[in-house]
């Protein structure tokens, strides 16, 4: 369904995608997660057909560049940062409705479910309204098109904690019939909805995990670190996961969430060379 293929894009001589290679099938539930600057929001604008680059980038076949209402279309986004539109809220709905063939009643009623009364603010300025109301119109807008592709860029950052809850809720009524792709800082949020993990470092793919049935996502687990030797770079990551160390500095213990355990291991894996034994195992319940 969806596919990459060398896809490398550069911003001012700084290489912020170094060809990825990857593909999503249908039915696909990608939680995309990395630090700030791995290139996550990058390849997710090259996906929308947003930004020229090199390699190539396919939804069904299409370019999105080259067909972009086609695949505009398909796809229902929420991004990271609301866009800076004036147009009315109303007017907004009625033009992304149309966009993909649905009635704009499914919209105000996915907004309705978060919390957001659309008729109240129709003739309000999408751009006037406060930073939670726009996500939740977002949000509605995408999820209310029922577009068979979901692509969303952090999007629970602004709401509040009762519509983050039913956010989620939203998303679980759409496993069934959607690929959803969710870049997040927050695995444990999107653990129960995913099917697949990839972890994004300095422009590459440094982590591509299936997860389906993979009870770890739901438990916690126990881990103990032997080091061949100290390493303050090392011991100052481990430190950041509240490890502990021995008097000698050379075994490391601590506790991982399951949802965390993939960004974990790609963190470890940068220092393999001083990685004399790992073990992870699960706590009994």
């Amino acid at each position: 369904m969806i596919q990459f293929r060398q896809l490398a894009k550069t911003f001012r001589r700084v290489r912020v995608l170094d060809g990825i290679d990857l593909d999503i099938g249908p039915g696909e539930r990608v939680a995309l997660i990395g630090s700030n600057g791995a290139g996550k929001t990058t390849l997710i604008r090259c996906l929308l057909g947003e930004y020229t680059h090199d390699g190539t980038v396919a939804i069904n076949g299409l370019d999105p560049r080259q067909n972009r209402a086609a695949v505009l279309g398909q796809i229902g986004f929420v991004p990271q940062l609301p866009p800076p539109l004036k147009m009315p809220v109303g007017q907004l709905i009625d033009f992304s409705a149309s966009l993909c063939g649905v009635g704009p009643r499914r919209i105000h009623d996915v907004a309705r479910r978060l919390g957001l009364d659309i008729d109240a603010i129709s003739t309000r300025q999408f751009v006037r309204l406060s930073g939670g109301m726009k996500q939740k119109l977002l949000i509605a807008i995408a999820l209310g098109r029922d577009a068979r592709v979901l692509v969303m860029d952090e999007p629970a950052a602004n709401l509040d904690p009762e519509a983050r809850k039913i956010f989620f809720d939203l998303l679980a009524e759409r496993l069934a019939d959607a690929t959803m792709i969710i870049s997040s800082h927050r695995l444990d949020e999107v653990s129960a909805l995913v099917n697949r993990v990839i972890e994004m470092d300095m422009g590459k793919i440094a982590l591509d995990d299936k997860v389906a049935d993979d009870i770890t996502l739901t438990s916690r687990l126990d881990c103990r670190i032997v080091l061949k030797r100290f390493e303050a770079a090392f011991a100052k990551a481990l430190a950041g996961w509240n490890f502990r160390e021995s008097d000698d500095r050379l075994i490391w213990q601590g506790e991982i969430a399951g949802p965390d355990r993939l960004r974990f291991l790609g963190v470890v894996s940068r220092y393999t060379a001083l990685v004399a034994d790992l073990a992870l195992a699960e706590r009994a319940n």
